[in-house]
C-alpha cells in the first residue's frame, strides 16, 4: 500500500491506496518559484507593448485590479514590486489604488485583503471593494455586439491607467481564468455578469453551449463576450501568473492584456493537460486545498475535472472543506427541482449565475455516485444528492487527482 497526502482546506488528509489499482493523475513536482529579480526581468520585456514605466507618466494615477480570496495569484509579490517601480517612476503612493475583482462573490475580509496584497501594501495603498449590485459604483459604457449591456465599476474610468494582475488556470466554461475575467465578470454589474454567464447555457438543448468548456477560447461565446466587455475599460498593462501547488509564481506573462493572457493560457494548457487511455470506476479528487475548496461553488470546478475520467455510474470522492459553506445562501434552492431537466427549465425561465453551477452539479450527481469529505452538514449534502464519504479504502480501479481544478484530462 502507498500513501498520498491530499490537500483539504489548509490541512492535508492521508489516503492509502493500492498502486496496482490506483493511478495518480497530475501529481506534479514543485517547480521553483520566480525571484523578484526574475519577475523584474519579465516586466522589463513585456509582450506586445512598452514597459509599464514607459506607459505610465509621472503623476498619472494607476488602478491595480487583483483577484479576491477565492483565487491564488501571487498578487502580493507582484503588486509589491509594481508599487515600488511606479513610485520610482514618479507616481506617488496616493495616486495608486487596488480594487478586488469580486464579481458577485462576497467582499474580501480585512484578513483576506492583507493575504492577497500583503500587509505592507494593504497599509500603504488605497483599496477599493467592488459591489456588483451597488448602482452608485456602476456605469454603463456600451453594449456588446450581441446586445448585452456592458456595465462596469466606474473606478476603471476614474484612473489614468488600469493594470490587471491575476493567475491563469482552467475554468469549466470560460476556458481559462485571468485576463479579461478580472474586468468582466470581476468588476461588472450583476446584470452584465448574469447576461454574459447565460451564454454558457443552451436553452434549446438544455445543455452546455457548444464551444464552451474547459481550456477552450476560440469559438467560446463566454470568453469572446468577456473580451468584448473588458475592451471598454482602459487597460494599459496586464500581468498573468502561473503558480505551483504551493501558490508560488513559476511563470509570468505580461504586457498587452490580450496577447499576454493568450500566451499564458497556451503555456498553462501545455503544462497541465493529461491524456488517459480509459475512464475508471473510482476517482478520488482534491480541490488542491484552500482557497480552491473555500465553498461548494468553487469546489465544483474540481468535481467537473474528475467527471471527465469517471465511468458512468462510478464513484467520485470529493475532498472539499467548504469553510465558507456553499458560497451562496440561496444555492440549495435550485436543488428543490426533481432532476436536472427540471432545474434546466427553471434556469432558462429565470437565469441566475449560480443556478448554472447547481445544474452542472446535479447532473453529475445523476451520472455518478458522489461522496464528499467536507465540513458541510448532512442536510446540505442530501439536498445536492451527495453522500458523506465513510471510507478511505476502496477496491475499485481508479484514479487519484490531487488538484482537480488544475488539470485538463482527455481520453
Amino acid at each position: 500500500m502507498q500513501q498520498i497526502n491530499l490537500k483539504y482546506g489548509r490541512t492535508e488528509i492521508p489516503f492509502e491506496y493500492d498502486e496496482t489499482k490506483i493511478e495518480i493523475l497530475g501529481d506534479f513536482h514543485f517547480e521553483p518559484s520566480l525571484t523578484d529579480a526574475q519577475i523584474g526581468e519579465k516586466l522589463n520585456s513585456p509582450i506586445g507593448c512598452e514597459p509599464l514605466e514607459t506607459i505610465v507618466g509621472p503623476d498619472e494615477t494607476v488602478l491595480v485590479v487583483v483577484p479576491d480570496a477565492t483565487r491564488r495569484s501571487g498578487a502580493g509579490q507582484i503588486v509589491n514590486l509594481l508599487v515600488r517601480r511606479l513610485i520610482a517612476n514618479g507616481t506617488a503612493p496616493h495616486q495608486i489604488a487596488a480594487i478586488f475583482s469580486t464579481g458577485i462573490h462576497r467582499s474580501v475580509t480585512e484578513e483576506e485583503k492583507q493575504e492577497v496584497l500583503t500587509p505592507f501594501i494593504a497599509q500603504r495603498v488605497k483599496t477599493l471593494h467592488h459591489d456588483a449590485r451597488d448602482l452608485m459604483q456602476i456605469v454603463r459604457v456600451g453594449e456588446t455586439s450581441g446586445g448585452i449591456a456592458v456595465e462596469l465599476n466606474r473606478a476603471l474610468f476614474d484612473f489614468d491607467h488600469v493594470v490587471l494582475v491575476g493567475s491563469v488556470s482552467f475554468h469549466y466554461f470560460a476556458g481559462f481564468t485571468g485576463g479579461r475575467k478580472l474586468v468582466c465578470p470581476g468588476l461588472a454589474s450583476a446584470g452584465t455578469i448574469s447576461a454574459t454567464h447565460k451564454l454558457a447555457f443552451d436553452c434549446d438543448a438544455k445543455d452546455r453551449r457548444a464551444g464552451v468548456g474547459t481550456g477552450l477560447l476560440d469559438g467560446n461565446a463566454v470568453h469572446e463576450t468577456f473580451v468584448e466587455a473588458a475592451s471598454f475599460a482602459k487597460i494599459s498593462f496586464s500581468i498573468n501568473t502561473l503558480l505551483n501547488d504551493a501558490g508560488e509564481i513559476t511563470g509570468l506573462f505580461c504586457g498587452d492584456w490580450q496577447a499576454s493572457h493568450k500566451l499564458a493560457c497556451e503555456t498553462f494548457a501545455e503544462q497541465n493537460t493529461i491524456k488517459i487511455e480509459e475512464k475508471r470506476d473510482l476517482v478520488i479528487v482534491s480541490c488542491g486545498g484552500y482557497p480552491n475548496d473555500i465553498n461548494m461553488i468553487q469546489a465544483h470546478k474540481s468535481l467537473e475535472g474528475a467527471s471527465h475520467v469517471c465511468k458512468d455510474g462510478g464513484t467520485i470522492i470529493l475532498l472539499a472543506e467548504c469553510r465558507d459553506g456553499l458560497g451562496r445562501d440561496d444555492f440549495l434552492n435550485w436543488f428543490e427541482a426533481k432532476d436536472s431537466g427540471e432545474l434546466a427549465a427553471q434556469l432558462c425561465e429565470k437565469y441566475q449565475v449560480n443556478g448554472q453551477t447547481a445544474w452542472s452539479l446535479l447532473r453529475k450527481a445523476e451520472q455518478f455516485r458522489i461522496e464528499a469529505v467536507t465540513s458541510l452538514k448532512d442536510a446540505a449534502l442530501n439536498a445536492m444528492r451527495i453522500k458523506r464519504s465513510e471510507t478511505k479504502k476502496r477496491d475499485e480501479c481508479g484514479y487519484i487527482v490531487p488538484n482537480g481544478g488544475r488539470i485538463l484530462i482527455k481520453t
